[in-house]
């Protein structure tokens, strides 16, 4: 049997070309910058003039210009191209190389390349497990028809620069969004006459979330106290979060009721952000006599430990979540704390393991939490519960205790 022809030495040396580019970059470039080493590297391989990369959009209907050689404008102006419209659009609809002989009003959509006197263009998608992530193409300003073997010689680097681009960005993505959990958790509990506090944050399997914890004095005297946990992973539900947390924050200004606060947040949340799910905790303690006003929007109830008693989940009404259904009237349920009495609020990943009930966690947790110092009662429910393990979910976790003051 035949033995398949060898390609030849200047298609082998292209080849060589584009692994090396792709391969070296991985270990020390930026997405960004493996661009445009790549779009650099693919001018001279295939003696063109212009190279682009346009990445599609969170929604899935736009690509937007993100690296070019050649067409820097295109990304300096923010160019957006529909994605079934034009050359790119084109693309990316149909999920295949595109070879233009021709450049005219016709069948590109960005007036750029008309500008630049651009003759032909051959461009491919960009593909990761089979989705488009975004359009590959590069264009002549000389009269040039691109070959079935440019385009398959494109497309060998798109499928590279793919899966580099997409592991880089998720990196990024990462940092950045660890970036702005940092950002929006409180450096440090204020500090309050008659409450202590203190809290813990852990991402889980490295991957930050929507999980978040916050205190703040409010101007009549009350402590206001939220845990929250936005539903999925990642810098999307890091960003969400960190919506739900500033307007939670301008409507406890507004509004000294738990229950009309998370109302507004729930009527905004599902105006502005659709498709969001989230659980949150909003309560508001009274210093001076230790009386705590709590909401719940589908969050589990703080677990309670007072002098003398055992840990147990506070008694309280749980409304449905933040983003799901309609709640014209939410509930408030009111505490009586005894002095030195601690409330330990928490997020799901702190309880929940994929091979033990439910309960398990909660009933752990009920017997770890007890009325000492906040800190202690931190370092002992992390060590109950964590231990030695990497949590698969986002831990938030808030203790506070309450002490009556001494008269003057």
């Amino acid at each position: 049997m035949a033995s398949p022809p060898l390609p030849p030495p200047d298609a082998e040396d292209k080849l060589r070309d584009i692994r090396s580019v792709t391969d070296a970059a991985l270990s020390y470039l930026s997405a960004d910058d493996l661009l445009t080493v790549l779009l650099g590297r693919l001018k001279e391989i295939l003696n063109a003039d212009t190279a682009a990369v346009l990445l599609l959009d969170s929604s899935g209907r736009q690509l937007i210009a993100t690296a070019a050689s050649g067409l820097e404008e295109e990304v300096r102006q923010g160019v957006r191209i529909p994605v079934g419209g034009g050359f790119a659009g084109r693309i990316a609809a149909e999920r295949r190389p595109v070879i233009l002989a021709r450049v005219d009003h016709s069948n590109v959509l960005n007036p750029i390349l008309l500008e630049k006197g651009i003759q032909s263009l051959v461009g491919v998608p960009l593909l990761v497990h089979g989705a488009v992530i975004g359009v590959l193409h590069v264009g002549t300003v000389h009269n040039r028809v691109f070959t079935s073997d440019d385009a398959a010689l494109l497309q060998l680097a798109a499928d590279r620069a793919a899966l580099a681009v997409q592991s880089l960005r998720a990196r990024e993505d990462r940092a950045a969004t660890a970036a702005l959990q940092r950002s929006l958790l409180p450096s440090a509990p204020p500090a309050v006459r008659g409450a202590e506090i203190a809290a813990r944050y852990v991402p889980g399997d490295g991957q930050v979330g929507g999980d978040w914890y916050d205190v703040f004095p409010l101007p009549w005297g009350e402590l206001g106290v939220v845990v929250g946990d936005v539903a999925g992973s990642g810098l999307g539900s890091a960003v969400v979060m960190g919506r739900m947390r500033s307007a939670l924050r301008a409507y406890a200004l507004e509004f000294p009721d738990t229950a009309v606060v998370l109302r507004k947040l729930d009527q905004k949340m599902q105006y502005f952000e659709g498709e969001v799910m989230a659980t949150v905790s909003y309560a508001l303690l009274d210093p001076a006599c230790g009386q705590l006003r709590i909401s719940s929007a589908g969050h589990f109830p703080p677990v309670a430990a007072a002098p003398g008693r055992r840990g147990a989940l506070a008694e309280i009404a749980v409304d449905a979540p933040i983003g799901v259904a309609d709640v014209p009237r939410r509930q408030v349920t009111t505490l009586a704390l005894a002095p030195g009495a601690v409330l330990c609020f928490f997020t799901d990943g702190l309880v929940e393991r994929r091979d033990k009930p439910l309960d398990d966690g909660l009933t752990l947790l009920c017997e770890t939490v007890s009325p000492g110092p906040p800190e202690d009662v931190c370092i002992s429910v992390m060590r109950a519960l964590v231990g030695s393990e990497h949590p698969g979910d986002d831990i938030a976790l808030l203790v506070l205790r309450w002490q009556r003051e001494a008269p003057s």
